[in-house]
């Protein structure tokens, strides 16, 4: 129990800093103009030298730890002979993380895979507009994309997306909303509007909750009324655990409980022994499919004697894409234009692809909350047939 409350803990540390509940604050400092020399990207071997940014100090260093061990993993089972990997500690802050990408491009770094933070990453594009090398970052913060500095994270308004479309799908045709007050409470509140009007949908009630409040009764009591019909109705509730709970209970106190409307929600909820919660049983939430990475949480336990964090399949899967990258021409393609693909890359997360504007797309399947383990009731697309926008 205490180890599952310390995975709890953490994550929901990581998901707000990394960007999935992304929180007002003052934009990082820009970094000065400071350029150094970079050294040669190439080996004496030959190999191509990709940095990997990871907080390997701080509070988030556990994390960072398993990322750079399942980034070695990623090595030896692809084979990648092509790549020379080294690791920087990006630290918590975004000066830190602006003097390890410095290093690391001293040191002659064709690509760098990291930092974890939106913020961190953020601050990394002034240094690859002037030339430095391109970023694929672990966060999911949109807002701190642009080309140049691609984030790899699972970003939250597309998997709001993709399971009000299986909701749709399944007849349902009216939405409501609660979630906190927060910059992340009212984007998810946005993409849920904008993609039910896109599929001929209506939200008929939207309530954002005091994030800070222990009494959630009056606000679930005023989306009661809000949504009074007898229609198929479908409520997201984008929080994650331990706090998910208290907004469940006052919600089936007002009435919306999972057995009267379909309850909604994001990747907040893709974490292990979620259908512990007993009120989340039946609900739908879009991730990637879990049997996809599987396997590689059985590998990594055996290979280092402990569970895989979450984030882990990140840094593998940018390992890989960096090897994929290598082996496009002789010293390596890691332009905009090969990271870009519209045919896009496939990871343990499944099929993903890079957008020009610095975001990502991923295939995520939509999973019904059961037991255990979450069960997948609608399966990922294996690869994207649209060109990317």
């Amino acid at each position: 129990m205490r180890q599952s409350l310390l995975a709890l803990a953490t994550a929901a540390f990581l998901l707000a800093a990394c960007g999935e509940q992304p929180q007002t604050s003052t934009p990082a400092k820009a970094p000065t103009t400071r350029t150094s020399a970079a050294g040669s990207p190439v080996t004496a071997s030959g190999k191509t030298r990709i940095a990997l940014l990871l907080p390997l100090s701080g509070r988030a260093a556990p994390i960072g730890q398993s990322m750079q061990q399942a980034a070695e993993m990623a090595l030896f089972d692809t084979g990648a002979k092509e790549l020379a990997l080294a690791a920087y500690d990006s630290g918590e802050t975004a000066d830190s993380a602006v003097e390890a990408y410095r290093k690391a491009r001293t040191e002659g770094a064709a690509l760098v895979l990291g930092p974890l933070f939106g913020t961190s990453a953020t601050a990394l594009a002034p240094l690859v507009a002037q030339g430095g090398a391109n970023v694929v970052s672990f966060s999911n913060d949109e807002q701190a994309a642009s080309r140049g500095v691609w984030i790899m994270g699972i970003a939250a308004p597309p998997q709001v997306r993709r399971v009000v479309d299986y909701a749709v799908d399944q007849g349902i045709r009216r939405f409501a909303v609660f979630a906190p007050q927060t910059t992340y409470g009212q984007q998810m509140a946005q993409t849920l509007e904008s993609q039910a009007t896109i599929r001929g949908a209506q939200v008929v009630g939207v309530e954002l909750f005091d994030a800070n409040s222990a009494d959630l009764s009056t606000p679930a009591r005023r989306l009661a009324e809000q949504v009074k019909t007898p229609d198929k109705l479908a409520v997201l509730v984008p929080v994650a655990p331990p706090r998910v709970s208290a907004a469940l209970a006052a919600l089936a106190a007002a009435g919306l409980d999972s057995k009267s409307v379909q309850l909604i929600g994001t990747g907040v909820w893709d974490i292990p022994n979620i259908g512990q919660e007993p009120m989340l049983r039946g609900a739908w939430y879009a991730a990637p499919d879990p049997a996809k990475r599987a396997d590689f949480e059985r590998r990594f336990l055996a290979t280092y004697g402990k569970p895989a964090p979450r984030l882990a399949t990140l840094a593998y899967d940018g390992v890989s894409l960096a090897g994929a990258l290598a082996r496009l021409k002789p010293g390596g393609d890691f332009s905009a234009e090969a990271i870009t693909n519209p045919a896009g890359w496939t990871g343990v997360d499944g099929a993903f692809r890079f957008l020009p504007n610095g975001r990502s797309e991923r295939a995520l399947a939509v999973i019904a909350v059961s037991g255990t383990q979450g069960s997948v009731v609608s399966a990922a697309p294996g690869g994207f047939s649209s060109p990317s926008n």
